[in-house]
């Protein structure tokens, strides 16, 4: 099953240097999520051939215009195309006030129901859950309220020894199996241990989006452990005293929480338009936590299984 982030937008504040506002999109199996919405969202979604149809939540972590300003263009567009399905919004107090406003006074009827969950979170509260993952949001600390959100995939079953297993086991003797069941008999006696037909699950994956905020250590306990941080890097180090005014964080200071986190992997991104040339922020980075990488648009990450 795929687990696959790519990159829709990574600049902050405006764009430049044909770089976007914020936006990502989370593919996990068949569940498409996308992650901010900043302007331009629906022409890189477009542009990198995403199916918008299949796009089933929405996640805003913020009421700054470079993480939702895309959104009111991208619901009017998949109701012209025809959207019929649910689709699920989760974002800050006062985010349904401004979608309202917006479709009241242009006259607007979407083709499809929206459902909208506020974000209230003041510790890690999971908001979504389904049969394969759950979702989390975490409140961060930025200039205005802010929330950041961890994926995570439910422990997967046992899989079936190809090599060892019986040839002539029931259905229900391989469904017991994959639970992490022994087959007995009517006697109770033990017919299949488990360990001897089974492998173990494959690796549970995780992906946690932190947005805008300033360096607090509290973060790197909430996101403890997960295959890939997200991490926004608005300043490189010299400019911490600016990013401290400003709530952002610094290419030191990410790589601070994915060391601490125990993370496999960080990416960086919401670079400031003050920066052409990205590479100097992956290097300084790399000082502190050498597996990060830049959140360049158009690419994807993949966490194996």
């Amino acid at each position: 099953m795929s687990f696959q982030l790519k990159i829709l937008g990574s600049n902050s504040a405006t764009p430049a240097f044909g770089r976007h506002p914020t936006s990502q999109l989370l593919t996990v199996g068949s569940y498409y999520f996308l992650i901010d919405c900043g302007e331009g969202c629906q022409m890189q979604l477009s542009r990198y051939r995403a199916r918008t149809s299949r796009i089933s939540h929405i996640f805003i972590s913020h009421l700054h215009g470079d993480h939702f300003f895309g959104l009111i263009g991208l619901l009017n567009t998949l109701s012209l195309v025809g959207r019929k399905n649910l689709l699920t919004i989760y974002g800050p107090p006062g985010l349904d006030d401004i979608l309202t406003v917006h479709f009241r006074v242009s006259q607007t009827v979407l083709n499809f129901p929206v459902q909208f969950v506020e974000l209230l979170a003041t510790q890690p509260e999971m908001i979504y859950e389904n049969t394969q993952l759950t979702v989390s949001t975490f409140p961060v600390q930025h200039r205005i309220a802010c929330w950041g959100f961890l994926f995570r995939e439910k422990t997967k079953q046992r899989r079936i020894n190809k090599n060892t297993m019986p040839v002539d086991l029931s259905v229900e003797n391989i469904l017991a199996l994959k639970n992490g069941e022994d087959i007995m008999n009517d006697d109770g006696d033990i017919l299949y241990w488990n360990e001897d037909y089974t492998l173990p699950p494959r690796k549970s994956r995780s992906y946690a989006y932190c947005a805008d905020t300033r360096y607090f250590d509290t973060l790197a306990e909430w996101v403890e452990g997960v295959d890939l941080l997200y991490h926004e890097t608005t300043f490189m180090d010299h400019e911490r005293r600016l990013a401290e005014q400003r709530y952002h964080s610094t290419t030191l200071q990410a790589a601070s929480i994915a060391k601490k986190a125990k993370v496999d992997r960080l990416l960086i991104g919401h670079f400031s338009s003050r920066y052409r040339n990205l590479t100097p922020l992956l290097e300084e980075s790399q000082t502190v936590f050498p597996n990060t990488s830049l959140a360049i648009e158009g690419q994807d990450f993949t966490i194996p299984e």
